[in-house]
């Protein structure tokens, strides 16, 4: 942000500042945080090298497929080149419940959801759904 904020009013609790100053300060904000997260994949990179971490990167087609609402650990699991099968066993449900967790018929325990996250090599936070 290159200019100041001028504060409109200010108390021992609050300060008011004008809508767009918010924003400002809330996307330079996001702003830090996208750099700080680009600077640790990178790092993170470096140490194990480039094609090492690529495994964990979703292509396009795999990304696109998340944001049209596919279930991630589906797409995920298929990245793993596992099958529904194995991955149930691996997390220690029936095959059918893994199904319907997919197909989102099931909401799923804490305990599988980490699990699954833990056989499919991903933050928990990339396979739970948004809703």
């Amino acid at each position: 942000m290159s200019a100041a904020i001028k504060l409109l009013d200010e108390t021992v609790d609050t300060v008011t500042i004008w809508r767009s100053d918010l924003n400002a300060l809330i996307e330079a904000a996001e702003d830090a945080d996208d750099l700080a997260a680009v600077r640790a994949q990178r790092a993170h990179e470096a140490e194990v090298g480039y094609e090492a971490a690529a495994v964990d990167y979703l292509t396009v087609d795999e990304a696109e497929r998340i944001l049209d609402g596919e279930s991630a650990v589906r797409v995920w699991r298929e990245k793993r080149g596992m099958t529904q099968r194995a991955l149930a066993a691996a997390v220690d449900v029936p095959p059918g419940y893994l199904s319907e967790i997919e197909s989102g018929k099931k909401v799923g325990s804490l305990a599988v959801w980490r699990g699954i996250a833990r056989e499919l090599h991903v933050p928990i936070e990339d396979v739970l759904p948004e809703d």
